[in-house]
């Protein structure tokens, strides 16, 4: 789309486990140019980085945007980005103050990836008049984004909704993360694909059914302690949707006391970049 280069724009941008998806927007969040660029991880943190500044100014074509909004895996601090294993060196990474190094003269704006995703989910979504509602994604990690009141609840360190280091079994109540299999890593895109490559193979079919059975294990066990009105699910997961709906609809309604609605997200592989685009036009109206 062609546009006057007097026309203010906002960038957003939704660092994953394996891409970087932007977008450029006017200041009301008409998408106006978007680009996909593989985040890399192997390569690490800094590199991802520099990838996705450049596919930006790619994009923003010689403009300076009036805000910035980001979302990412894990929880973004002033230091460094908490729970993200998935790209090495991104933990220790100050996402927050490089982006604002690279782009000194906008407003910005950070979030966790499912996080995001649910605001927008809630905003305009499949969540939208869901009180409470629940968020899931199923990407390359693994993570929930629980809806009350119109609000996404973030908890006090940012982390409400990482099931990703559930106990998996009673054995490992009283061990810490480091010395025992996290639930993220059997229930994730990123672990289904590690176990058909272990067994020499790219199917997934023959290691489906053990992911199903966990997931709604523990998806049950969070919506008896939420009681939402509706669960829906959004990542790269939900293209394999006819062989997950069946498995955890039924597990649902066999032991959930009032079982809620299941449905794929409205926006299932974009709403972590639509949500930090809400943040960037946000931003770009309040100024603050």
């Amino acid at each position: 789309m062609n546009v006057p280069p007097s026309t203010p724009v906002v960038l957003a941008l939704d660092f994953g486990g394996t891409k970087t998806a932007l977008t450029v927007a006017d200041q009301h969040g008409t998408r106006l140019h978007d680009l996909t660029v593989e985040t890399a991880a192997e390569q690490g943190a800094r590199a991802g980085l520099k990838r996705a500044v450049g596919a930006a100014r790619t994009l923003l074509d010689g403009r300076e945007p009036v805000a910035v909004g980001v979302s990412t895996i894990g929880i973004p601090g002033d230091d460094g980005v908490a729970l993200a294993p998935n790209i090495p060196g991104w933990e220790e990474l100050a996402l927050g103050r490089e982006i604002a190094l690279e782009f000194p003269e906008s407003e910005l704006r950070l979030a966790t990836d499912v996080k995001a995703a649910a605001r927008y989910e809630c905003d305009a979504g499949a969540l939208k008049g869901c009180d409470p509602g629940l968020y899931i994604n199923l990407g390359t990690g693994l993570a929930v984004a629980i809806v009350a009141g119109g609000t996404v609840l973030t908890g006090r360190h940012g982390a409400s909704g990482e099931i990703g280091y559930n106990l998996r079994a009673p054995a490992d109540v009283g061990r810490a993360a480091g010395d025992r299999i996290l639930l993220e890593d059997v229930v994730s895109g990123k672990a289904l694909s590690l176990a058909a490559r272990a067994d020499g193979s790219t199917e997934l079919a023959a290691h489906i059914g053990e992911f199903i059975d966990e997931l709604a294990f523990h998806l049950v066990n969070l919506t008896i302690a939420v009681d939402p009105q509706r669960i829906v699910v959004g990542g790269g997961m939900v293209r394999s949707w006819d062989a997950l709906h069946a498995p955890l609809r039924t597990a649902l309604d066999a032991a959930v006391p009032y079982p809620p609605q299941l449905a794929v997200a409205a926006h299932p592989y974009d709403a972590p970049l639509l949500g930090a685009l809400a943040l960037a036009v946000e931003a770009a109206r309040t100024g603050t």
